[in-house]
């Protein structure tokens, strides 16, 4: 169809040319003049304005229709998304349900967590999906196919039948002009020349009606395209965005309530005997005696060994010891009631026993730093 225009408008270009040389040739005589003359200025203001509404409501169509091509794109992989999401959603779920796991329910907590979330997260997009077809796709592909485009059109391409027409009327007259002034008095000639006139001057006047009429409708389409186009893409900026902060929300709550989780089970647990355990005794009660917080302290016959700190402890008293990590004591009593009695990094005093762990090779460096 573009290629076919194409070699219209240089047909229209050569008879223009041709209408030129007949004028040059023949306006001197006594029946040629401006009047007769198709291309008028009116007239190729309004013709060069139909020829630019022509080609900026096509363009407008095609990028419509490459919007909708767009959209349904996009919502069929979109649609294959959600079957995909929601699935494993339900997985997660029923891993959640259905666990069996016997050392905690951290795992199935989250997986619940998870399912649920991914579960609306995929009914979001299904509602951006469907919200991109009934208020995208739809509104554009029905004014791409509507009836004010393609009447406007055939408007446009009536009056170009039209103006070519009364183009090939304009120079048969200026050849019945030549033949009159050839056959000077020949009243046959004359009045085939009347005729021609006629014709062509109603088909000018027809031609400058039906002008007018086909830019006011291409004008009043072309405005509608700009108008609605902008107002679906205004739409689907909102949509899209609508969206993504929603599940933008939804992605805090989980992850606030997964990374919550997270720390309380790495968090640093202390041993349950701590919280039913008695006080540390004194060093009267052990030893019957007062003794000092120093490595020669008096003992009881246990024999003394080396515990590495697994729990860090933060001493309540003043008989109490402060553990780190990593730390390595020399154990000296250790209690039933949970309590244990040593020396780390020259001081001494009491600890849960439960935060250590006995060693029986130690490198000398770090035997070094007990004392």
């Amino acid at each position: 169809m573009e290629a076919i225009r194409k070699q219209a408008s240089k047909l229209r270009e050569q008879v223009a040319r041709q209408q030129q040389a007949v004028l040059k040739q023949f306006g001197a005589g006594g029946y040629g003049g401006s009047d007769t003359v198709l291309t008028d200025d009116a007239e190729l203001q309004q013709h060069q304005k139909l020829e630019k509404l022509y080609i900026s409501t096509r363009a407008s169509k095609h990028f419509q229709r490459d919007i909708v091509r767009g959209v349904e794109g996009y919502i069929v992989t979109g649609s294959k998304q959600v079957e995909i999401g929601t699935k494993l959603s339900e997985d997660c779920r029923k891993y959640g349900a259905e666990s069996t796991c016997t050392s905690g329910s951290t795992l199935s907590k989250a997986a619940l967590s998870y399912g649920r979330a991914r579960a609306q997260m995929e009914k979001e997009q299904g509602n951006l999906l469907k919200a991109l077809g009934t208020q995208i796709a739809e509104p554009l592909r029905a004014m791409v196919m509507g009836a004010p485009l393609e009447d406007a059109r055939h408007l446009a391409q009536r009056y170009d039948r039209m103006r070519q027409e009364a183009e090939a009327q304009a120079i048969e007259v200026f050849k019945k002009q030549a033949k009159v002034r050839e056959a000077t008095g020949n009243p046959e000639n004359a009045m085939k020349l009347e005729a021609a006139e006629s014709k062509l001057h109603e088909l000018k006047s027809n031609m400058a009606t039906l002008g007018k009429e086909a830019v006011a409708a291409m004008a009043a389409v072309e405005a509608q395209q700009q108008r609605l186009t902008l107002q679906r893409l205004i739409t689907m900026v909102e949509s899209e965005r609508a969206y993504h902060q929603r599940v933008l929300q939804i992605l805090d709550q989980l992850e606030g309530e997964m990374m919550s989780e997270r720390q309380r089970i790495e968090a640093p647990s202390s041993p349950t005997m701590e919280s039913t355990m008695p006080p540390p005794p004194s060093y009267e009660e052990v030893n019957g005696v007062y003794a000092s917080h120093t490595h020669n302290a008096p003992t009881d016959s246990m024999s003394y060994f080396l515990g590495e700190v697994m729990l860090s402890y933060q001493a309540e008293s003043d008989v109490e010891l402060n553990l780190s990590v990593g730390d390595y004591v020399v154990v000296r009593k250790v209690l039933n009631n949970g309590w244990a009695e040593g020396e780390c990094k020259g001081k001494a005093g009491w600890f849960p026993f439960g935060y250590i762990e006995r060693r029986e090779r130690v490198l000398a460096s770090k035997v070094a730093e007990v004392f």
